[in-house]
């Protein structure tokens, strides 16, 4: 299963400061985690932007998802970056190998030198970098992140493996691209003016998406999808994925029905969206 979420370049667009800009995109983060994203994507909304836009969203949700062993070498200084101390821990779950043949927990490590014979030297969290052998067919150079098994401390016992990395990763992309990806699967834009998410609509929704790739899109505080969309409330209130103009989703789905704050922050609605989402039949 490939699970992408979606958030505009806006998102951050009431923040008063660059403080509470980034404490706001930690917030994000910790959604992306606490539901296992495997992507989130910052797609362009221009005209919602204010002090803060993509550039800025973009680097900051890098920055908390990095592990906090590799920060300090991926980021260094940057003026993005200024109040990351405000960040909320991800505290991501190391993902364990399914059988024998793959014990361990999984961790990211940034490769640091690229030696001879396949082998090469990894920061992966331990007191000093570590030299691995790279698997047959894999290549890599100074400053790439790999996946590495570890299935002991002391002594170390670690390997590369072709993994997806833990946690989720961050992308720019324009929202369009994103909808008509072969793992988009189901697609669902989350709106007030959506369809009510009902016991029996999340009954069949659960039906479609176990197991099987989703997608979710979050809108902007006091800017939605419609509006980033520039498409009228009408043309969503049925939220049976016949819009016109289509933007490419399955389904407009309202989460909090009875919302009882005129503005549902993009974070807030990201948990209220993901939870009933993230049940099994």
């Amino acid at each position: 299963m490939t699970f992408t979420v979606l958030v505009p370049s806006s998102v951050v667009r009431e923040a008063e400061d660059k403080r509470e800009a980034t404490r706001k995109l930690g917030y994000v983060a910790r959604a992306a985690t606490v539901f296992r994203a495997d992507r989130l994507v910052v797609f362009p909304d221009g005209e919602g932007e204010r002090r803060w836009g993509g550039g800025f969203v973009e680097t900051v949700l890098r920055y908390a998802a990095t592990p906090p062993y590799l920060r300090k070498e991926v980021w260094g200084t940057r003026d993005e970056l200024e109040y990351v101390g405000v960040l909320p821990p991800l505290r991501v779950s190391s993902r364990t190998g399914p059988g024998s043949e793959s014990p361990g927990s999984l961790q990211e490590g940034i490769v640091t030198e690229v030696g001879p014979d396949g082998r090469v030297r990894v920061n992966c969290g331990l007191q000093h970098p570590i030299s691995l052998l790279l698997p047959d067919g894999m290549e890599v150079s100074a400053g790439e992140r790999v996946a590495i098994r570890i299935s002991s401390r002391e002594p170390v016992r670690a390997r590369i493996v072709d993994d997806p990395l833990p946690g989720f990763e961050v992308q720019r992309a324009d929202l369009p691209e994103v909808l008509a990806r072969p793992d988009a699967g189901v697609r669902i834009a989350a709106s007030r003016h959506g369809t009510t998410l009902s016991v029996g609509r999340l009954t069949e929704l659960v039906g479609r998406i176990d197991d099987g790739d989703l997608t979710v899109a979050f809108g902007a505080p006091g800017r939605g999808l419609p509006a980033i969309l520039d498409l009228a409330v009408e043309a969503v209130a049925d939220g049976d994925g016949t819009v016109e103009p289509d933007p490419g989703f399955d389904l407009w789905l309202n989460t909090i029905p009875r919302q009882g704050s005129e503005t549902v922050r993009t974070e807030e609605a990201m948990f209220a969206s993901l939870a009933p989402l993230n049940l099994t039949e």
